[in-house]
């Protein structure tokens, strides 16, 4: 439902793991210079906004995860440094449209 906020757990996925490049349940290549995230349920190419910190980003769901029981999104690398988030973090998602105007580069925008 968009509009919808809730408090979650979030993690990073695709830097230091190795997972930069590999291909994602989506059938894309995991760019993790892109602003995107891997959640369970969510319909691939659906926008999200994630909150930490009160700063926001917007993410396109491309794969499938995390794995780790208690959590509910990975974000790509450049998307957890947007929002400050160094490792694991309590975020807010919402479930949005996608971003108007996003930032110069493929996927990539704030909101």
């Amino acid at each position: 439902m968009i509009g919808c906020a809730r408090a979650e757990v979030a993690s990073i996925y695709g830097g230091a793991d190795g997972y930069c490049g590999s291909m994602t349940a989506s059938g894309e290549r995991l760019n993790c210079s892109a602003m995107t995230a891997a959640h369970r349920t969510l319909p691939f190419n659906s926008w999200v906004r994630v909150t930490h910190a009160g700063r926001s980003v917007a993410v396109r769901i491309n794969d499938r995860g995390p794995f780790v029981k208690g959590r509910a999104i990975d974000l790509s690398p450049a998307a957890a440094k947007r929002i400050g988030c160094g490792g694991v973090c309590e975020v807010q998602i919402e479930i949005t449209t996608k971003p108007v105007q996003p930032e110069a580069g493929l996927f990539r925008g704030t909101l």
